[in-house]
Protein backbone atom coordinates (compact mmCIF):
# COMPACT_ATOMS: atom_id res chain seq x y z
CA UNK A 1 0.00 0.00 0.00
CA UNK A 2 1.37 3.42 -0.94
CA UNK A 3 1.90 6.09 1.66
CA UNK A 4 -1.14 8.11 2.66
CA UNK A 5 -1.00 11.88 2.44
CA UNK A 6 -1.46 13.76 5.71
CA UNK A 7 -1.71 17.53 5.43
CA UNK A 8 -0.50 19.74 8.27
CA UNK A 9 -0.73 23.36 9.40
CA UNK A 10 0.64 24.76 12.64
CA UNK A 11 -1.22 27.14 14.93
CA UNK A 12 0.99 30.14 14.20
CA UNK A 13 -0.57 33.32 12.87
CA UNK A 14 0.77 36.76 11.99
CA UNK A 15 -0.65 40.12 13.06
CA UNK A 16 -3.58 41.13 10.85
CA UNK A 17 -3.30 37.85 8.93
CA UNK A 18 -5.60 34.83 8.73
CA UNK A 19 -7.16 33.47 11.92
CA UNK A 20 -7.07 29.80 12.83
CA UNK A 21 -10.54 28.98 11.39
CA UNK A 22 -9.37 30.36 8.04
CA UNK A 23 -6.16 28.33 8.28
CA UNK A 24 -8.28 25.23 8.89
CA UNK A 25 -10.36 25.98 5.80
CA UNK A 26 -7.22 26.33 3.71
CA UNK A 27 -5.82 23.10 5.12
CA UNK A 28 -8.82 20.91 4.34
CA UNK A 29 -9.20 22.41 0.87
CA UNK A 30 -5.54 21.74 0.15
CA UNK A 31 -5.99 18.20 1.52
CA UNK A 32 -8.61 17.55 -1.14
CA UNK A 33 -11.98 17.74 0.60
CA UNK A 34 -13.31 19.28 -2.62
CA UNK A 35 -12.77 15.96 -4.40
CA UNK A 36 -15.86 14.62 -2.61
CA UNK A 37 -19.15 15.13 -4.41
CA UNK A 38 -21.28 16.82 -1.75
CA UNK A 39 -23.78 18.56 -3.98
CA UNK A 40 -27.19 18.08 -2.36
CA UNK A 41 -25.79 15.37 -0.06
CA UNK A 42 -26.33 14.99 3.69
CA UNK A 43 -22.94 15.37 5.39
CA UNK A 44 -22.40 14.11 8.95
CA UNK A 45 -19.63 15.95 10.82
CA UNK A 46 -18.78 13.77 13.82
CA UNK A 47 -17.24 15.54 16.78
CA UNK A 48 -17.32 15.65 20.59
CA UNK A 49 -19.28 18.51 22.15
CA UNK A 50 -17.45 18.21 25.47
CA UNK A 51 -18.83 17.05 28.79
CA UNK A 52 -20.29 19.81 30.94
CA UNK A 53 -17.51 21.23 33.10
CA UNK A 54 -14.78 20.22 30.66
CA UNK A 55 -13.47 23.09 28.52
CA UNK A 56 -10.71 21.38 26.53
CA UNK A 57 -13.00 20.29 23.68
CA UNK A 58 -12.65 21.85 20.23
CA UNK A 59 -14.11 25.33 19.97
CA UNK A 60 -17.27 25.75 17.87
CA UNK A 61 -15.28 28.07 15.59
CA UNK A 62 -13.43 25.08 14.15
CA UNK A 63 -16.70 23.27 13.49
CA UNK A 64 -18.05 26.36 11.76
CA UNK A 65 -15.02 26.44 9.47
CA UNK A 66 -15.68 22.88 8.32
CA UNK A 67 -19.41 23.55 7.96
CA UNK A 68 -18.72 26.59 5.79
CA UNK A 69 -16.51 24.56 3.43
CA UNK A 70 -19.11 21.79 3.19
CA UNK A 71 -21.76 24.37 2.29
CA UNK A 72 -19.46 25.89 -0.35
CA UNK A 73 -19.31 22.42 -1.91
CA UNK A 74 -23.10 22.17 -1.97
CA UNK A 75 -23.44 19.80 0.99
CA UNK A 76 -26.10 19.75 3.70
CA UNK A 77 -24.04 19.45 6.89
CA UNK A 78 -25.03 18.56 10.43
CA UNK A 79 -22.91 18.11 13.55
CA UNK A 80 -23.43 14.85 15.38
CA UNK A 81 -22.36 12.63 18.25
CA UNK A 82 -23.97 9.64 19.99
CA UNK A 83 -25.12 9.31 23.57
CA UNK A 84 -22.90 7.98 26.37
CA UNK A 85 -23.35 5.08 28.77
CA UNK A 86 -22.00 6.77 31.90
CA UNK A 87 -23.19 9.58 34.19
CA UNK A 88 -22.94 13.07 32.84
CA UNK A 89 -24.91 15.40 30.63
CA UNK A 90 -24.79 13.43 27.38
CA UNK A 91 -26.56 10.15 28.16
CA UNK A 92 -29.78 11.09 26.34
CA UNK A 93 -30.50 13.45 23.46
CA UNK A 94 -32.20 16.17 25.51
CA UNK A 95 -29.34 16.52 27.98
CA UNK A 96 -26.80 16.01 25.20
CA UNK A 97 -28.19 18.89 23.16
CA UNK A 98 -28.40 21.14 26.20
CA UNK A 99 -24.76 20.32 26.98
CA UNK A 100 -23.77 21.12 23.39
CA UNK A 101 -25.63 24.43 23.51
CA UNK A 102 -24.08 25.37 26.85
CA UNK A 103 -20.64 24.59 25.42
CA UNK A 104 -21.29 26.94 22.51
CA UNK A 105 -22.55 24.58 19.80
CA UNK A 106 -25.81 26.02 18.45
CA UNK A 107 -27.18 26.32 14.90
CA UNK A 108 -26.35 30.03 15.09
CA UNK A 109 -22.69 29.55 16.06
CA UNK A 110 -21.88 26.53 13.87
CA UNK A 111 -24.15 27.31 10.94
CA UNK A 112 -25.98 23.98 10.73
CA UNK A 113 -28.29 21.68 12.72
CA UNK A 114 -27.03 19.46 15.54
CA UNK A 115 -28.39 15.91 15.61
CA UNK A 116 -27.76 13.23 18.23
CA UNK A 117 -26.91 10.22 16.13
CA UNK A 118 -28.60 7.48 18.15
CA UNK A 119 -31.77 9.34 19.11
CA UNK A 120 -33.52 10.26 22.31
CA UNK A 121 -32.47 7.33 24.51
CA UNK A 122 -29.44 6.07 22.60
CA UNK A 123 -31.45 3.20 21.11
CA UNK A 124 -31.97 4.45 17.55
CA UNK A 125 -29.21 2.50 15.88
CA UNK A 126 -28.48 0.35 12.84
CA UNK A 127 -26.74 -3.03 12.74
CA UNK A 128 -23.90 -2.48 10.26
CA UNK A 129 -21.91 -5.51 9.01
CA UNK A 130 -18.16 -5.22 9.58
CA UNK A 131 -16.32 -6.36 6.48
CA UNK A 132 -13.35 -8.41 7.65
CA UNK A 133 -14.35 -8.06 11.30
CA UNK A 134 -12.82 -10.59 13.67
CA UNK A 135 -14.40 -9.40 16.92
CA UNK A 136 -17.55 -7.61 15.75
CA UNK A 137 -19.83 -9.02 13.08
CA UNK A 138 -22.41 -6.23 13.22
CA UNK A 139 -21.67 -2.83 14.74
CA UNK A 140 -24.47 -0.87 16.41
CA UNK A 141 -24.11 2.60 14.87
CA UNK A 142 -26.30 5.66 15.38
CA UNK A 143 -28.93 5.76 12.63
CA UNK A 144 -28.51 9.43 11.70
CA UNK A 145 -24.79 8.86 11.13
CA UNK A 146 -25.39 5.90 8.84
CA UNK A 147 -28.13 7.78 6.97
CA UNK A 148 -25.63 10.46 5.91
CA UNK A 149 -24.24 10.34 2.36
CA UNK A 150 -20.83 11.71 3.37
CA UNK A 151 -18.97 11.29 6.67
CA UNK A 152 -16.42 13.74 8.12
CA UNK A 153 -14.66 13.29 11.45
CA UNK A 154 -13.49 16.38 13.32
CA UNK A 155 -11.37 15.18 16.22
CA UNK A 156 -9.78 16.73 19.29
CA UNK A 157 -6.59 14.68 19.63
CA UNK A 158 -5.78 14.20 23.33
CA UNK A 159 -4.82 11.60 25.91
CA UNK A 160 -7.03 8.77 27.11
CA UNK A 161 -6.82 6.62 30.21
CA UNK A 162 -7.45 3.33 28.38
CA UNK A 163 -6.63 3.75 24.69
CA UNK A 164 -3.55 5.95 25.22
CA UNK A 165 -4.95 8.72 23.09
CA UNK A 166 -8.29 9.70 21.66
CA UNK A 167 -7.85 10.26 17.94
CA UNK A 168 -9.83 9.81 14.74
CA UNK A 169 -10.40 6.06 15.17
CA UNK A 170 -11.79 6.55 18.66
CA UNK A 171 -13.91 9.53 17.62
CA UNK A 172 -15.39 7.41 14.82
CA UNK A 173 -15.51 3.93 16.33
CA UNK A 174 -16.48 4.61 19.91
CA UNK A 175 -18.15 7.94 19.22
CA UNK A 176 -20.51 6.65 16.52
CA UNK A 177 -21.54 3.58 18.49
CA UNK A 178 -24.97 3.76 20.09
CA UNK A 179 -25.20 3.07 23.80
CA UNK A 180 -25.44 -0.65 22.98
CA UNK A 181 -22.48 -0.30 20.63
CA UNK A 182 -20.35 1.37 23.29
CA UNK A 183 -21.20 -1.38 25.74
CA UNK A 184 -20.18 -4.03 23.21
CA UNK A 185 -16.80 -2.39 22.65
CA UNK A 186 -16.12 -2.21 26.39
CA UNK A 187 -17.41 -5.68 27.22
CA UNK A 188 -14.21 -7.62 28.07
CA UNK A 189 -12.54 -5.67 30.85
CA UNK A 190 -13.54 -5.72 34.52
CA UNK A 191 -11.75 -3.54 37.07
CA UNK A 192 -10.05 -4.67 40.25
CA UNK A 193 -9.58 -2.39 43.26
CA UNK A 194 -6.42 -2.83 45.31
CA UNK A 195 -7.67 -2.50 48.89
CA UNK A 196 -4.24 -1.41 50.09
CA UNK A 197 -4.16 1.53 47.70
CA UNK A 198 -7.83 2.56 47.90
CA UNK A 199 -8.38 5.64 50.08
CA UNK A 200 -12.14 5.29 50.23
CA UNK A 201 -12.62 8.75 48.72
CA UNK A 202 -15.53 7.48 46.57
CA UNK A 203 -14.58 9.69 43.65
CA UNK A 204 -14.87 6.69 41.32
CA UNK A 205 -18.43 6.10 42.51
CA UNK A 206 -19.58 9.24 40.72
CA UNK A 207 -18.28 7.89 37.41
CA UNK A 208 -20.27 4.63 37.43
CA UNK A 209 -23.66 4.53 35.72
CA UNK A 210 -24.26 0.83 36.29
CA UNK A 211 -24.27 0.34 40.09
CA UNK A 212 -21.05 -1.64 39.71
CA UNK A 213 -19.08 0.18 42.42
CA UNK A 214 -20.02 -0.47 46.02
CA UNK A 215 -18.62 1.26 49.09
CA UNK A 216 -17.79 -1.14 51.92
CA UNK A 217 -18.82 0.87 54.96
CA UNK A 218 -17.04 -1.48 57.35
CA UNK A 219 -13.63 -1.28 55.65
CA UNK A 220 -14.12 2.21 54.16
CA UNK A 221 -13.02 0.87 50.77
CA UNK A 222 -14.55 0.57 47.30
CA UNK A 223 -15.42 -2.83 45.82
CA UNK A 224 -16.66 -3.96 42.38
CA UNK A 225 -19.93 -5.73 41.60
CA UNK A 226 -18.72 -7.49 38.46
CA UNK A 227 -22.19 -8.64 37.44
CA UNK A 228 -23.22 -5.02 36.94
CA UNK A 229 -19.92 -3.80 35.50
CA UNK A 230 -19.81 -3.16 31.73
CA UNK A 231 -16.07 -2.43 31.66
CA UNK A 232 -16.31 1.17 30.45
CA UNK A 233 -13.14 2.16 32.33
CA UNK A 234 -14.31 5.51 33.67
CA UNK A 235 -13.51 4.49 37.23
CA UNK A 236 -9.91 3.93 36.10
CA UNK A 237 -9.46 7.55 35.06
CA UNK A 238 -11.12 8.87 38.22
CA UNK A 239 -8.69 7.28 40.70
CA UNK A 240 -5.76 9.46 41.78
CA UNK A 241 -4.12 6.69 43.78
CA UNK A 242 -3.60 3.93 41.15
CA UNK A 243 -5.92 1.65 43.09
CA UNK A 244 -7.93 0.52 40.06
CA UNK A 245 -6.63 -1.84 37.38
CA UNK A 246 -8.16 -4.34 34.97
CA UNK A 247 -8.25 -8.07 35.77
CA UNK A 248 -8.00 -8.99 32.10
CA UNK A 249 -4.63 -7.87 30.74
CA UNK A 250 -6.06 -8.12 27.21
CA UNK A 251 -9.03 -5.90 28.04
CA UNK A 252 -7.56 -2.75 26.49
CA UNK A 253 -6.40 -4.65 23.41
CA UNK A 254 -9.86 -6.14 22.96
CA UNK A 255 -11.34 -2.66 23.27
CA UNK A 256 -8.90 -1.36 20.67
CA UNK A 257 -9.74 -4.17 18.24
CA UNK A 258 -13.48 -3.59 18.54
CA UNK A 259 -13.07 0.16 18.27
CA UNK A 260 -11.14 -0.19 15.00
CA UNK A 261 -13.80 -2.53 13.63
CA UNK A 262 -16.57 -0.14 14.63
CA UNK A 263 -14.72 2.65 12.83
CA UNK A 264 -14.52 0.52 9.70
CA UNK A 265 -18.27 -0.11 9.83
CA UNK A 266 -18.87 3.65 9.86
CA UNK A 267 -16.60 4.61 6.96
CA UNK A 268 -16.96 1.66 4.58
CA UNK A 269 -18.81 2.27 1.35
CA UNK A 270 -19.14 6.05 1.33
CA UNK A 271 -16.96 9.16 0.90
CA UNK A 272 -15.12 10.13 4.09
CA UNK A 273 -12.66 12.80 5.20
CA UNK A 274 -10.85 13.20 8.52
CA UNK A 275 -9.53 16.18 10.48
CA UNK A 276 -7.65 16.16 13.81
CA UNK A 277 -6.47 19.09 15.90
CA UNK A 278 -3.65 18.48 18.37
CA UNK A 279 -4.53 21.27 20.78
CA UNK A 280 -5.18 21.40 24.54
CA UNK A 281 -3.79 17.87 24.82
CA UNK A 282 -5.39 16.95 28.12
CA UNK A 283 -4.31 13.69 29.77
CA UNK A 284 -7.82 12.26 29.82
CA UNK A 285 -10.86 12.04 27.58
CA UNK A 286 -13.20 14.99 26.91
CA UNK A 287 -15.91 12.77 28.43
CA UNK A 288 -14.65 13.79 31.86
CA UNK A 289 -16.52 16.58 33.62
CA UNK A 290 -13.20 18.34 34.17
CA UNK A 291 -9.96 18.84 32.26
CA UNK A 292 -6.44 18.90 33.59
CA UNK A 293 -3.74 21.15 32.15
CA UNK A 294 -2.31 19.96 28.79
CA UNK A 295 0.51 17.43 28.87
CA UNK A 296 1.95 18.61 25.53
CA UNK A 297 2.09 21.87 23.56
CA UNK A 298 -0.41 22.79 20.83
CA UNK A 299 1.12 21.11 17.78
CA UNK A 300 -1.15 21.79 14.84
CA UNK A 301 -3.99 20.77 12.54
CA UNK A 302 -3.90 17.56 10.46
CA UNK A 303 -6.18 16.31 7.66
CA UNK A 304 -6.30 13.16 5.54
CA UNK A 305 -8.58 10.73 3.73
CA UNK A 306 -6.96 7.96 5.81
CA UNK A 307 -7.94 7.86 9.52
CA UNK A 308 -5.15 5.43 10.44
CA UNK A 309 -2.42 7.55 8.85
CA UNK A 310 -3.96 10.59 10.50
CA UNK A 311 -3.81 9.04 13.97
CA UNK A 312 -0.25 7.83 13.37
CA UNK A 313 0.89 11.28 12.23
CA UNK A 314 -0.69 12.95 15.25
CA UNK A 315 0.78 10.35 17.63
CA UNK A 316 4.25 10.71 16.10
CA UNK A 317 4.09 14.49 16.45
CA UNK A 318 3.11 14.11 20.10
CA UNK A 319 5.85 11.59 20.86
CA UNK A 320 8.45 14.01 19.49
CA UNK A 321 7.15 16.92 21.58
CA UNK A 322 8.55 18.05 24.92
CA UNK A 323 6.18 17.46 27.86
CA UNK A 324 4.81 20.55 29.54
CA UNK A 325 5.96 21.22 33.12
CA UNK A 326 3.38 21.04 35.87
CA UNK A 327 1.25 18.51 33.98
CA UNK A 328 0.02 15.04 34.88
CA UNK A 329 2.71 13.64 32.58
CA UNK A 330 5.63 15.46 34.18
CA UNK A 331 4.22 14.75 37.64
CA UNK A 332 4.46 11.05 36.79
CA UNK A 333 7.95 11.48 35.36
CA UNK A 334 9.12 13.10 38.59
CA UNK A 335 7.93 10.26 40.83
CA UNK A 336 10.74 8.27 42.53
CA UNK A 337 9.44 4.96 41.13
CA UNK A 338 8.83 6.26 37.60
CA UNK A 339 9.41 3.71 34.82
CA UNK A 340 10.03 5.35 31.45
CA UNK A 341 8.06 3.69 28.64
CA UNK A 342 9.51 6.17 26.11
CA UNK A 343 5.94 7.02 25.19
CA UNK A 344 4.20 10.17 26.44
CA UNK A 345 0.76 8.55 26.41
CA UNK A 346 1.74 5.46 28.39
CA UNK A 347 3.89 7.55 30.73
CA UNK A 348 0.76 9.61 31.40
CA UNK A 349 -1.52 6.61 32.01
CA UNK A 350 0.52 3.39 32.37
CA UNK A 351 -2.63 1.23 32.15
CA UNK A 352 -3.26 2.48 28.62
CA UNK A 353 -2.18 1.01 25.28
CA UNK A 354 -2.70 2.30 21.73
CA UNK A 355 -0.52 0.42 19.26
CA UNK A 356 -2.78 -2.65 19.10
CA UNK A 357 -5.55 -0.44 17.74
CA UNK A 358 -3.34 0.86 14.96
CA UNK A 359 -2.05 -2.60 14.07
CA UNK A 360 -5.55 -4.06 13.91
CA UNK A 361 -6.85 -1.12 11.90
CA UNK A 362 -4.24 -1.92 9.24
CA UNK A 363 -5.08 -5.65 9.34
CA UNK A 364 -8.76 -5.06 8.60
CA UNK A 365 -8.10 -2.54 5.83
CA UNK A 366 -9.14 0.66 7.60
CA UNK A 367 -5.98 2.41 6.43
CA UNK A 368 -2.19 2.50 6.56
CA UNK A 369 0.33 3.70 9.14
CA UNK A 370 2.71 4.77 6.39
CA UNK A 371 2.28 8.42 5.50
CA UNK A 372 3.94 11.51 4.16
CA UNK A 373 3.42 14.93 5.72
CA UNK A 374 2.51 17.80 3.41
CA UNK A 375 2.89 21.16 5.12
CA UNK A 376 0.34 23.84 4.27
CA UNK A 377 1.44 27.38 5.05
Amino acid sequence: MEKAKVYFSDFRTVPFGDGLPTKLKKLIKKAGIGQIDMDGKFVAIKMHFGELGNISYLRPNYARAVVDVVKELGGKPFLTDCNTMYPGKRKNALEHLECAWENGFTPLTVGCPILIGDGLKGTDDVAVPVKGGQYVKEARIGRAIMDADVFISLTHFKGHEMTGFGGAIKNIGMGCGSRAGKKEQHSDGKPHIDQNLCRGCRKCLKECANDALVFDTANKKMTVNKENCVGCGHCLGSCNFDAISFDNDAAVEQLNYRMAEYAKAVVDGRPCFHISLVVDVSPFCDCHGENDVPILPDLGMFASFDPVALDQACADACLKATPLPGSHLTDNMNKPDFVDHHDHFINTTPESEWRSCMEHAVRIGLGTRDYEIIVVK
